[in-house]
């Protein structure tokens, strides 16, 4: 994966019944829309979801009567892949205002998620908050540092949303994305390659909590509970963590933005109602595509996945989930002043796979110490 592009595109499949909806709908839309893929095709090229998605805005006229097509507004909840959307319906659907505020989310959230959440991007408080960002300079997926002076870069505001819905398994929260350049890529705890890593933190676990606690990195400190649990972990000389989320952990921040230099300066902007949204939909959806063994009728919703809410903030946001439903696993904050306090010695990562095994099989660990 190149250390300039964000996650690949990959989403969940469509049933046969959700693509023939689709296609019905898009016979009396205008333009060429941006559809789910067969397994053998799953990772769509941006540069041609962008082309379509410019089209969708600028070049094709609203069609009257367009109606966005969404998941169903029965009180029975439709399986995941069974949830029929049109892009050029939901586009067409928009008044002009929401098409320029809304274009970043069409252009780069992972379509298993906008499929569940463009009714949610549309409610006054999110539209209140785009405003907010559009004054701020970001606009859509070419404005990059120096000139937009907020991390993450846009295009990976949403990178969390590339790990597609019905196979999340597992779920880290995190607080505010990194404040420093070249850091932030829109996934919790995680920095861009390139970001140096001490080469003291090679010597041996011992040496390494030292350093990781002298740097206040967080992902160090992540890193030597995972040592702890697994010795056999090699550190890596990066603080990447796309390989999880392409492993079906979902790395998400309460705040997806946050001002160069000024840490929490997007908080209470509009974000936290956001992600608790993206939270309740994992309760629904979550592992909706992992394995289910004999009880077939159980895919398509979610069944259970691991939170891992470290610190009090993190805690609070997963306390309305249910505990028989999801394994719940707290801890203090893997922060210099909570590190020894909580943190290390935790076994999340351990406890996390056995869970997972039991419920979904050997397939469905993660494998936490392959980071390259």
């Amino acid at each position: 994966m190149s250390d300039n592009q964000p996650l690949s595109n990959v989403e969940d499949l469509n049933t046969s019944e959700s693509r023939k909806r689709q296609r019905q709908t898009d016979a009396n839309s205008a333009g060429n829309d941006v559809e789910e893929k067969n397994a053998s095709s799953a990772v769509e090229p941006q540069a041609k979801r962008h082309k379509t998605i410019d089209t969708l805005f600028f070049g094709a006229k609203k069609p009257s009567g367009a109606v966005a097509t969404g998941a169903s507004s029965s009180s029975i909840l439709p399986k995941l892949n069974a949830i029929p959307f049109s892009m050029v319906s939901y586009v067409n659907s928009m008044s002009d205002e929401e098409k320029s505020l809304l274009k970043l989310e069409c252009e780069v959230m992972g379509k298993s998620w906008l499929k569940v959440l463009k009714d949610e991007i549309r409610k006054p408080y999110f539209l209140t908050l785009k405003r907010f960002l559009l004054k701020q300079g970001v606009h859509s997926t070419e404005d990059t540092p120096p000139n937009v002076k907020v991390y993450p870069p846009p295009k990976w505001i949403y990178s969390w949303s590339q790990t597609p819905l019905g196979k999340v398994r597992v779920v880290i929260l995190g607080q505010d994305p990194y404040h420093g350049p070249g850091q932030a890529h829109g996934l919790c705890f995680s920095v861009m390659k390139g970001v140096t890593t001490p080469p003291s933190l090679k010597n041996g676990h011992s040496e390494f909590l030292l350093e990781a606690q002298r740097l206040k990195c967080h992902y160090l400190q992540i890193f030597a509970e995972i040592k702890a649990e697994y010795p056999e972990f090699k550190i890596p000389n990066h603080g990447n963590l796309s390989a999880w989320a392409e492993a079906g952990v979902l790395l998400l921040n309460s705040a997806l933005t946050v001002e160069a230099g000024r840490p929490n300066s997007h908080a209470e902007k509009g974000w936290e109602k956001f992600t608790d949204s993206v939270i309740d939909i994992v309760d629904k959806y979550g592992g909706a595509n992992l394995p289910s063994g004999a009880n077939r009728e159980a895919t398509g919703f979610g069944r259970g996945v691991v939170f891992m809410a470290w610190g009090v903030h993190a805690g609070k946001r997963v306390a309305r989930m249910s505990k028989t439903k999801h394994l719940i696993l707290k801890s203090a904050h893997p922060s210099p002043h909570s590190f020894e306090k909580g943190f290390s010695g935790n076994g999340h990562f351990k406890k996390a796979n056995e869970w997972l095994e039991t419920k979904y099989g050997a397939d469905a660990r993660v494998d936490w110490c392959s980071l390259d």
